[in-house]
């Protein structure tokens, strides 16, 4: 027969094997969490990249004018063939909606583009040098992918 002292441990054994899976549930999410974060930095770093390329090639391919929207890099209308920068217009990473703000080029166009998010990143050292400028950065929305033309050497004085 079980008496009543018996069936309290058995009762706090059970309570206590309870809290230590949810301690451990807790840990996974939280892990879980973080990593969906890292990736989602991952991601922007990409697409970041991806624009800031596409921008690059825009204007190197034609006088040095800047895109005045980003659909001007799927489909690049001042040359006579189709030419395309980028394959699709992505979604910021970070909000997941197609919104991004807008660096201004020299001449007023899309110099380059940066997310909405207001959240702090987790990443804030050990870039690639192409992201060096990101280092430090408080929030996301400080994550800038513009292309700047390096300056030209001035031709050496005979």
């Amino acid at each position: 027969m079980v008496t009543c002292r018996a069936r309290g441990f058995t009762y706090l054994t059970v309570l206590f094997v309870v809290a230590i899976l949810m301690a451990g549930l807790a840990l996974v999410g939280e892990m879980w969490e973080t990593a969906a974060r890292r990736e989602k930095e991952a991601e922007l770093l990409f697409v970041g990249n991806q624009y800031r390329k596409a921008i690059e090639r825009y204007v190197i391919s034609g006088k040095a004018q800047y895109p005045r929207t980003l659909e001007d890099l799927l489909q690049d209308a001042r040359q006579p063939s189709t030419q395309r920068y980028l394959r699709k217009l992505y979604p910021d990473p970070i909000t997941g909606k197609n919104e991004w703000g807008f660096v201004k080029g020299p001449d007023g166009g899309i110099g380059g583009v940066y997310s909405l998010s207001e959240a702090q990143p987790m990443k804030v050292a050990g870039f690639r040098p192409r992201d060096a400028s990101l280092a430090g950065a408080q929030k996301y929305s400080d994550w800038k992918f513009s292309f700047t033309p390096a300056a030209v050497p001035a031709a050496p004085d005979k």
